[in-house]
């Protein structure tokens, strides 16, 4: 029988999704979903302490689920046909590991240490170490390793692994090497878990790790010893050179070709960050920009190598070497908050409802919950409608820093702010504020690229608020003053990691060919309405000035 069927599975921030896929034709025959039980329940986890931890078996648990609902929903002679499996995962998202390359939360010892888990990416608990880092980086005998990727940030690997040891004492003592999710997943999957000789991913190495041929690997062993000799360690133990996602890792293990009900010839492809995977998916290729919206963004675009030569990028964007596509350069910036500010708003506003109502007589207690479950889904949708009427010269101005600023001019400490502010001023209108200022934040983060000579023919959105919200991407087109594309697939980054699986199975020998097959298209496109043009050109200058004025507290 001819396998042709290839799995992308898209490891996100809440959940693990998978799509089935005829690698020839694209038709898509199954998909799956399932929710991490640990995370969803709350569980290691401190917004107030910046804190963002998860447990590895949410990971594989999570992910049998998934990948067998998928295979169920396409057929019984599906699993039969599958050539290969290839995933994306969030980055920066790494853990500590020991020699054998259990992560150390699996073991006994550890089960319950959020220190021993894999930090998810939004974890902003290292920003002193970054500071630390940054400074040791920038300048080492000469070589500046931030060249590439500017500010070194808390979310980012070296961060994360200097204060879990000073934090930790037994995690830094029983830690072999730290391992990036989207690197671990292929490792259980094809039974080759050493950290020495298991698979690397070039996206999360170059951006993350600051991996690079120019200094011929990772930053200098010594520079990382002056930092802590633990740093110095995991230099040591970080294992083989990176590779493109679209390679061929190994064939899956015993374990899991029996747990997914698969032929022990299934090839395991690559892997790469999530955001990446979804440029992929959504079809990126030179001079395409494809931003992810979601929670939070990622902006991304690629170029040859030479293309970027004599342009001063780096304090808008981080760059890796075959990152995204194999061969190119990978261009990465975005924005820390973005749905999380609408969703801090509608929490703000259900803040009363949610308190009060249940200590009210007045209703009875089975139509509390649900009046709150109602209000709650509605809300964002009323709050967009009544701020799509508004006129945009009576905009208030916010500024989109909730959780710091990413790029341009990466700042973890700045704050969110809103101006002009009156007795007048109601849920609509703030709201109308604040999705201008997460918009403005991503012209600052375009415009600083092509003021640099980076060329845009198109745009591409993904993610949810791209499926969702017609309101925000309308306003984002006027903003931006380009078309905007949303991508036709619900599981962009999942159809990218499938992408991945089909090249590293041999079914094309590029990404870009594969893309042509697999890739959906757009489903709709939003056009700018130039008759906005000026009103909202000042308000984005009203924007910028107090952005300057607010970074001086």
């Amino acid at each position: 029988m001819e396998k042709n069927v290839v799995i992308g599975v898209d490891f996100g921030s809440d959940s693990v999704r998978s799509v089935v896929i005829n690698g020839k034709n694209g038709e898509k025959l199954g998909t799956g979903e399932c929710r991490y039980p640990r995370w969803k329940s709350g569980l290691y986890q401190n917004a107030e302490m910046k804190i963002f931890r998860q447990h590895p078996l949410d990971y594989l648990e999570s992910m049998e689920i998934c990948i067998k609902n998928a295979l169920d929903q396409a057929g019984a002679t599906v699993r039969e046909q599958v050539l290969s499996i290839s995933i994306d995962a969030t980055g920066s998202t790494p853990c500590p590991v020991n020699r054998q390359g259990v992560p150390l939360a699996m073991l006994e010892e550890f089960s319950e240490n959020e220190n021993a888990m894999f930090h998810l990416w939004k974890d902003h608990s290292a920003i002193e170490e970054s500071l630390e880092i940054n400074k040791a980086f920038s300048n080492f005998r000469g070589i500046n390793y931030t060249k590439y990727q500017g500010t070194y940030s808390s979310e980012w690997f070296w961060a994360k692994i200097l204060h879990t040891y000073r934090v930790d004492p037994k995690v830094k003592e029983a830690s072999f090497s730290w391992v990036e999710h989207c690197d671990w997943i292929p490792a259980i999957l094809s039974g080759q878990a050493d950290p020495l000789l298991m698979y690397r991913c070039s996206c999360a190495a170059g951006h993350k790790a600051l991996w690079h041929s120019e200094w011929h690997g990772l930053p200098d062993r010594e520079c990382l010893n002056q930092i802590d000799p633990y740093l110095a360690k995991i230099h040591e133990n970080y294992g083989q050179e990176p590779k493109p996602s679209d390679q061929k890792v190994g064939y899956i293990c015993a374990e899991w070709a029996d747990r997914l009900g698969l032929s022990i010839d299934t090839i395991i492809g690559g892997s790469s960050i999530d955001a990446h995977a979804g440029a992929v998916g959504a079809g990126i290729d030179r001079n395409i920009f494809v931003t992810n919206v979601g929670t939070s963004t990622v902006d991304m675009m690629v170029s040859d190598p030479e293309q970027l030569k004599g342009k001063n990028i780096v304090y808008a964007s981080g760059q890796a070497e075959d990152s995204i596509l194999p061969g190119l350069v990978g261009i990465e910036a975005g924005q820390a908050a973005f749905g999380d500010i609408y969703a801090w708003f509608t929490s703000l506003l259900m803040w009363p409802l949610s308190n009060l109502l249940n200590r009210s007589s007045v209703i009875l207690e089975n139509q509390k919950q649900l009046l709150i479950n109602e209000l709650n889904e509605k809300l964002i949708d009323e709050l967009a409608y009544n701020a799509g009427n508004l006129e945009i010269t009576g905009a208030m101005t916010a500024l989109d820093w909730f959780n710091g600023r990413r790029y341009p001019y990466s700042n973890e400490y700045v704050k969110g702010a809103i101006c002009g502010l009156s007795l007048s001023s109601d849920a609509p209108l703030i709201f109308q504020s604040l999705v201008l200022g997460t918009i403005f934040g991503l012209r600052r983060i375009v415009e600083s690229w092509t003021n640099e000579g980076l060329r845009i023919d198109q745009m591409i959105a993904v993610g949810g608020i791209a499926k969702k919200s017609a309101y925000v991407m309308q306003l984002m087109a006027d903003v931006l003053s380009y078309p905007i594309n949303i991508a036709s697939s619900d599981q962009t980054c999942a159809t990218g990691a499938a992408i991945y699986a089909a090249v590293a199975g041999g079914l094309y020998s590029t990404i870009q060919q594969a893309q042509k097959q697999i890739c959906e298209g757009f489903e709709k496109t939003y056009y700018p309405d130039h008759s906005k043009k000026d009103a909202l050109n000042k308000a984005y200058h009203r924007y910028c000035e107090f952005g300057s004025f607010i970074e001086q507290f």
